[in-house]
C-alpha cells in the first residue's frame, strides 16, 4: 500500500461541515485528525509560533492506542512504538520511601490493536503533529492568538489578535486549561485553582547516570520505571528508549498562587527538602538533574456544561476538564473527547450540529468525570497508604488498571449510543 493511499484511508465522504480547531495539543490534534476521518473539513488555529520538542513523559493507555492504531492502518502507532518505554519484561517496581521493595507490578500486556504509549511529551507530539499537518494535510495556522469567539444560531467564529475573523459551522475550543473558550461556553470567567499539590518533573540524558555505580544498572538494562511512596508525596522515575533517556516526576504538598507560579524552573534544594531521610538512591537520581521543572497542580470543578448556548462551540480536553496527573488519563481523555465530536457531528449531519455538540457532550461527561476521579484516589492510595495493610497485601500498592478505563473503544461507543442520546436532546429541545 502507498503511503498516499495509507493517509487517505479510512476518509469518509464530505459532510460539508466546516470546524476550525483552536489549539494543536494532542486534543485538538486528535480532534482535527477525526474529524478529517470522518469527512469534516477542518482547520486549526495555535498561538505557539513553531513547534517545539518541549515537555517530559506523558502517558497514553490502550483505549488511546485503539485511536493511534486506526490512524492510516497503523502507521502512525508504528512511529509512535520506538519512542515509547519498553516494560515489558520489567514491570513497575514500587518502593517504599525508605528503600525497600515493596511489589513488582507485572508489566502491561502488549495489544497491537490497543498499544500503550509512554515517552516524551515533544517527541510524541511532533509525530501527531506532522501527521495531520504534512501526511493529512490538514491547515494548521501557528503563531495566532484568538483573542475572541462568537456565535450566533448558523455560525461560530474567531477573531485573531491580527484582526482577522475566520467563521465554520463550529469552534472546537481545545485551549488548554486556561481557556478563553471558556468563557463565552460559561458567561463568566471560571479560574483554575490550586489543586493543593505541585509536581517537580525532569528529563535528562543517561551520561551522568552511566558513571555512577550507584545508578548505572537503570540505564544498562533496557527500559525501567520504579517508583518510591512516602507519606503525601510519590517519585516515580523511569529510563526510556532502551536506557538512553531518564525521567522523575515527584507529586508533592503545594499551596503556590498558580495565578503568579504555575510553572516555573525548579530548585534541586527544594526536591532535597522534600526527599530528606529517603531512600538514598533517590538522592543519587535527583542530583544528576541538570535543571526541572516545578508545576503547580490545577483543578476545577466539574463544569455545568461544555457547549455553548447556541451550540456552535464546544470544549474539549483541558478546557473542559483538567486531569492529575496520577490519573494517567488526561491526554487520553482528550482524544476520546475528539472521536466521539467527530462521530456526533458525522451522525448528526450538518443540519443538526447544535444538538450533535449536545450529544457528544452528554455521551462524555459521566465518563470523564469519573475518569477525572482515579487520579485523586490513586495520588490518596499511595500518599495516605497503610503500611501494615500493605505489607499484608503488597498488591494493594500497585498502580491501579480498570478494564472500564482501558478496555474502552470511543469510537464504537459513541456510534452505538448516538441515536438515543440525539433523541434525548431533540426531546428537551
Amino acid at each position: 500500500m502507498s503511503d498516499s493511499q495509507l493517509f487517505s484511508n479510512n476518509v469518509a465522504k464530505s459532510t460539508g461541515i466546516k470546524v476550525v480547531v483552536v489549539g494543536a495539543g494532542f486534543g485538538g490534534l486528535t480532534a482535527a485528525i477525526e474529524c478529517h476521518r470522518q469527512g469534516h473539513t477542518v482547520e486549526i488555529y495555535e498561538s505557539f509560533p513553531e513547534l517545539k520538542s518541549l515537555g517530559d513523559i506523558i502517558s497514553f493507555g490502550p483505549n488511546a492506542g485503539r485511536i493511534f492504531r486506526r490512524w492510516s492502518d497503523g502507521l502512525i502507532a508504528e512511529r509512535l512504538r520506538p519512542l515509547s518505554i519498553n516494560l515489558e519484561t520489567y514491570g513497575f517496581k514500587i518502593h517504599k520511601w525508605t528503600g525497600e521493595l515493596v511489589y513488582t507490578q507485572p508489566p502491561h500486556k502488549y495489544d497491537p490493536e490497543a498499544p500503550v504509549f509512554n515517552g516524551h511529551r515533544g517527541e510524541l507530539h511532533t509525530v501527531v503533529f506532522k501527521y495531520a499537518k504534512d501526511d493529512l494535510g490538514i491547515p494548521i495556522h501557528l503563531g495566532q492568538k484568538v483573542t475572541e469567539y462568537f456565535e450566533d444560531e448558523n455560525e461560530a467564529g474567531i477573531i485573531l489578535e491580527c484582526g482577522s475573523k475566520i467563521t465554520a459551522d463550529l469552534v472546537i475550543g481545545a485551549d488548554g486549561v486556561r481557556s478563553k473558550a471558556r468563557e463565552l461556553v460559561l458567561g463568566y470567567v471560571d479560574k483554575p485553582k490550586s489543586s493543593g499539590y505541585g509536581i517537580f518533573r525532569a528529563w535528562f540524558s543517561n551520561e551522568d547516570m552511566i558513571r555512577d555505580p550507584r545508578t548505572k544498572h537503570f540505564c544498562e538494562n533496557g527500559d525501567t520505571f520504579n517508583g518510591w511512596i512516602g507519606p503525601d508525596v510519590h517519585f516515580l522515575f523511569s529510563t526510556i528508549k532502551n536506557g538512553q533517556d531518564c525521567c522523575w516526576v515527584m507529586t508533592h504538598k503545594d499551596e503556590a498562587d498558580i495565578e503568579e507560579s504555575w510553572q516555573l524552573p525548579g530548585k534541586l534544594e527544594d526536591v532535597y527538602k522534600v526527599i530528606e531521610g529517603w531512600d538514598p538512591i533517590v538522592k543519587a537520581i535527583v542530583e544528576k538533574t541538570p535543571s526541572l521543572v516545578d508545576w503547580k497542580l490545577v483543578y476545577r470543578d466539574p463544569l455545568p456544561r461544555w457547549v455553548s448556548g447556541h451550540g456552535r462551540i464546544a470544549l474539549l480536553g483541558d478546557s473542559a476538564h483538567p486531569f492529575l496527573p496520577t490519573s494517567a488519563q488526561g491526554a487520553t481523555q482528550a482524544m476520546e473527547d475528539g472521536v466521539v465530536l467527530a462521530v456526533c457531528l458525522k451522525e448528526g449531519g450538518k443540519g443538526n450540529v447544535p444538538d450533535a455538540l449536545q450529544a457528544y457532550q452528554d455521551i462524555r461527561y459521566e465518563r470523564v468525570k469519573a475518569v477525572q476521579k482515579t487520579g485523586e484516589t490513586t495520588r490518596d492510595m499511595w500518599h495516605k497508604a497503610d503500611w501494615d495493610e500493605v505489607a499484608r497485601n503488597p498488591s494493594s500498592i500497585q498502580l491501579p488498571r480498570e478494564d472500564w478505563i482501558f478496555r474502552f473503544d470511543a469510537e464504537s461507543n459513541a456510534k452505538e449510543k448516538f441515536g438515543s442520546v440525539l433523541q434525548k436532546v431533540q426531546e428537551v429541545n
